[in-house]
């Protein structure tokens, strides 16, 4: 397995990157190699602090440019051809890797892969997959908002990837799949929802209608199926409620020494429901449908979140995600 990684993408790069793909290169088995793309002086600088030989599947790719967190995708796509996003790509376009990890600019990322890769045969456009949680298990969001803009045909299509990847990197033997709208009944939504109904209600997934957001949380389904501008209001709406309630929870223990006390107490608890919501642990959100595997991390992420990412991407890989979409997609068009 080869993957890209670009080093210079998110927040903390490249130090918090270099760092997680060290781990990814100790801990994971069948790694053939580890492109490191991006400034060459700056990724050996963070390689040089781990003080150990560098293990030989890395390879540094040296590029001279970044998109920054706030540029236009597009545009900084199409003028800057040196970019560690754009050059870590293309590994994957000329066939050098077979799957790539950023934790950059989320739209030029998506820019790139639709761009460079293409799509697969069936996909009309590549769909970010958020993995969420749930007190029982995660379930899969999409489209976590690569486009708002979405067709029924195109929802029926993250219904089928989404279903895929359920089943094949989260384990679920027969995934559920709800269509997001705002009643339960057929009749409820916009036109969107109410033909995308229809199609998803005839195919062979196993589609249980459609599903409130007060039900998304609840574990009663494994894939949530919306289009791109539903999806990043309940991921950002999701994220921010998260924020909130620990920020309250922090101010509240420390109002007295008894409730400091009983954090002390707890604080096992309170660690354990962090690991269960923490986003790091599944390392990213794969961008489905694109014409190689590619996992988008949070802008934030850390080096155990680049460590996942990397993970996530072996996974996808050595399960053949990609060939089971086409194959899926393709019985899908024969059944209608």
């Amino acid at each position: 397995m080869r993957i890209s990684i670009d080093a210079m993408g998110g927040d903390y790069a490249p130090q918090e990157i270099v760092a997680g793909t060290l781990q990814a290169a100790e801990k994971l088995q069948g790694l053939e190699k580890l492109f490191l793309v991006g400034d060459e002086t700056a990724i050996k600088a963070e390689l040089a602090k781990s003080k150990k030989p560098v293990p030989k599947c890395i390879e540094i790719v040296h590029c001279t440019e970044v998109v920054g967190m706030g540029e236009s995708p597009a545009t900084a796509i199409r003028r800057k051809k040196d970019s560690s996003i754009s050059r870590a790509v293309e590994l994957v376009k000329d066939g050098r890797a077979d799957a790539i990890f950023s934790a950059g600019n989320t739209g030029a990322a998506v820019a790139a892969a639709t761009l460079k890769l293409r799509t697969l045969k069936g996909v009309d456009r590549p769909v970010i997959a958020a993995i969420m949680p749930t007190p029982i298990d995660p379930f899969v969001l999409l489209d976590a908002g690569a486009n708002p803009d979405s067709t029924p045909e195109m929802m029926q299509q993250y219904a089928v990837m989404g279903t895929i990847y359920s089943r094949e990197i989260l384990g679920v033997s027969n995934p559920s799949v709800g269509l997001v709208s705002i009643g339960e009944e057929e009749a409820k939504g916009n036109e969107t929802t109410k033909k995308t109904f229809r199609l998803l209600g005839q195919s062979h997934l196993n589609f249980i209608g459609n599903v409130e957001g007060r039900d998304l949380f609840e574990g009663k389904v494994n894939v949530a199926v919306c289009d791109g501008f539903v999806g990043n209001v309940i991921l950002k709406t999701s994220e921010a409620v998260a924020k909130m309630i620990s920020s309250w929870l922090k101010t509240m223990f420390k109002q007295n020494i008894f409730r400091i006390l009983g954090y002390l107490f707890s604080r096992g608890v309170f660690k354990e429901m962090k690991s269960h919501a923490d986003p790091a642990s599944h390392g990213g959100a794969p961008l489905l449908g694109a014409n190689g595997v590619v996992i988008i991390g949070h802008g934030s992420s850390s080096a155990f979140a680049t460590y996942n990412g990397i993970r996530v991407a072996a996974e996808a890989i050595d399960h053949d995600l990609n060939h089971l979409i086409e194959a899926e997609l393709q019985r899908i068009t024969s059944e209608s």
